[in-house]
C-alpha cells in the first residue's frame, strides 16, 4: 500500500478524473512526487468500475483500491447481500477473501467474521477499508484460508470459499477441479471444521456435472443480476441426503425474481398454441433448465419443447418478460420485409435456426421500438413470429 494515495488532494485528483480518458492521463504523468501515475491510474479505474457494483465503497471518502483484477474478481453487492441472507449462526470463515465485499456482508448477520487473504497488500488493504468503514467483527488473516483452518483447528457455524478461476499463467478456467484451491479434493477436509459450506462458483459451469462432482448439497442457487447469470452458489450440509433444492434469482431494482424447484426435477410440461399472453423466462431460470417446473408449477401452456417461451389466456405474475401477443404469422420472410422492413422492434429467436442479426438483414427489421418479434417454433413444428406488445 501506499499510503500517499490517501493524501486529500491526491484522492481529490482521482475523483475527478474518474470520466478522464485514461491513457491521455497517464501520458501527461503524475503531478505528486511521491505517488506514480500508474497507481492513480488503476485507483481512478477501480474506483471507476464500482460506481454501480460497490456503491458501498464508491460513495465512502479515502477507501483504497486494489489491482483492477481483483475488483473484476469480487462479488458485487448486491450478490454479496443475497448470500448474506443465506446464512444464520454466529460464526463465518471466508477463507478466499478477496478484496472482502462478501465478508462485509456476512459481518451484518453474523457476530463474528474471519477474512483469510494470501495476498499480503490486498489483505493490508482490506483492513485499512473495513477501520475505515468501522467494521469491528472481521478478523483479517494474512494467510492462506485451509492452513489456517487446519492450525487453528476452531469450528465455525459456515465457511464460505470463492476458489480463484485463473490458472499459474493467469488464464481463466471454469472447471471445478481447475480451480484453486480444488474443492473436490478438500471437501472431507473443510467438513471438519464446519457442517455448512457455501461455495461461489462460475456462471459458466455445467450445473448437472457439478451437482454430481460434490455431495451434501442441500441447495443450488444460480444468481442473476438485472437478467444477467453472474452466480451459481452451492450450499453443502453435512450429512444431507436429501433431493436437492434448484433455486433461481433474478435481482433487479427494489425486487427479487425468485423460483425454484428440486433436482433432479419431475415435472412435465403441458403443450399448446399461442394463447393470449406470451412469457419468457429470466436468465437464472435458463441456466437452471427448470423448463418443464414453469409450465407445472405456474400452469402455463410450452410452446415447443425445446421452444421455451409459455403462453396463457389469463394474465400472471411471472420471473421473467410478459408480453400481450397481437398476432401470430407463419414464417415468411418477404411477407416480413413487407411488413416491417425499415421499422423498429425488438427481435429475440427461441429454438429458431436463424439468429437475430441473421433475420434483421433479410427483413431490413431495425432495432429498438416498441413492437417484440419473437422468431420460435410451436408444437406442430412450424417456424412462427410471435408479435407482441409488452405489459
Amino acid at each position: 500500500m501506499n499510503i500517499e494515495l490517501l493524501h486529500t488532494e491526491v484522492q481529490h485528483f482521482i475523483d475527478t478524473n474518474l470520466k478522464t480518458n485514461l491513457p491521455d492521463l497517464v501520458l501527461k504523468g503524475s503531478p505528486f512526487e511521491r505517488v506514480s501515475i500508474q497507481e492513480l491510474a488503476e485507483q481512478i479505474l477501480c474506483k471507476s468500475k464500482c460506481l454501480n457494483k460497490l456503491p458501498t465503497y464508491f460513495q465512502t471518502n479515502k477507501i483504497y483500491y486494489p489491482k483492477t483484477v481483483n475488483i473484476e474478481q469480487t462479488s458485487s453487492e448486491a450478490t454479496a447481500q443475497y448470500k448474506s441472507t443465506l446464512v444464520r449462526g454466529k460464526s463465518l470463515i471466508d477463507l478466499t477473501g478477496g478484496f472482502g465485499v462478501d465478508s462485509l456482508f456476512f459481518a451484518r448477520q453474523l457476530k463474528y467474521v474471519t477474512h483469510c487473504e494470501i495476498d499480503k497488500e490486498l489483505s493490508q488493504i482490506v483492513v485499512y477499508n473495513l477501520s475505515l468503514m468501522g467494521v469491528e467483527n472481521i478478523r483479517c488473516e494474512n494467510e492462506d484460508g485451509i492452513s489456517f483452518l487446519q492450525k487453528q483447528m476452531a469450528q465455525y457455524d459456515w465457511i464460505y470459499i470463492d476458489p480463484s478461476r485463473r490458472d499459474e499463467q493467469k488464464t481463466k478456467v471454469f472447471k471445478l477441479e481447475d480451480c484453486q484451491p480444488d474443492i473436490t479434493l478438500h471437501l472431507d477436509t473443510l467438513l471438519k471444521y464446519s457442517n455448512k459450506i457455501m461455495i461461489k462458483l462460475s456462471p459458466f459451469l455445467d450445473i448437472h456435472a457439478t451437482i454430481s462432482k460434490l455431495k451434501f448439497i442441500k441447495e443450488f442457487h444460480v444468481v442473476a443480476l438485472r437478467n444477467e447469470v453472474k452466480e451459481l452458489i452451492v450450499i453443502i450440509e453435512k450429512g444431507f441426503e436429501g433431493q436437492c433444492k434448484l433455486k433461481t434469482v433474478n435481482i433487479k431494482t427494489g425486487k427479487l425474481d425468485a423460483f425454484e424447484g428440486l433436482f433432479p426435477s419431475h415435472a412435465k410440461s403441458i403443450f399448446s398454441l399461442p394463447k393470449t399472453y406470451l412469457y419468457e423466462p429470466n436468465s437464472a431460470i435458463l441456466k437452471a433448465g427448470l423448463f418443464n417446473e414453469v409450465s407445472f408449477q405456474l400452469s402455463l401452456n410450452k410452446l415447443h419443447k425445446n421452444s421455451h417461451l409459455y403462453t396463457s389466456d389469463r394474465l400472471i405474475e411471472f420471473p421473467g418478460r410478459s408480453f400481450e401477443i397481437i398476432a401470430i404469422h407463419k414464417y415468411n420472410r418477404k411477407q416480413i420485409k413487407k411488413d416491417f422492413s425499415n421499422k423498429k422492434a425488438n427481435i429475440t429467436t427461441r429454438n429458431f435456426n436463424e439468429s437475430v442479426a441473421q433475420i434483421r438483414k433479410k427483413t431490413g427489421i431495425k432495432e429498438g421500438g416498441i413492437d417484440y418479434l419473437f422468431f420460435t417454433t410451436d408444437q406442430e413444428n412450424r417456424t412462427i413470429m410471435i408479435h407482441c406488445k409488452k405489459v
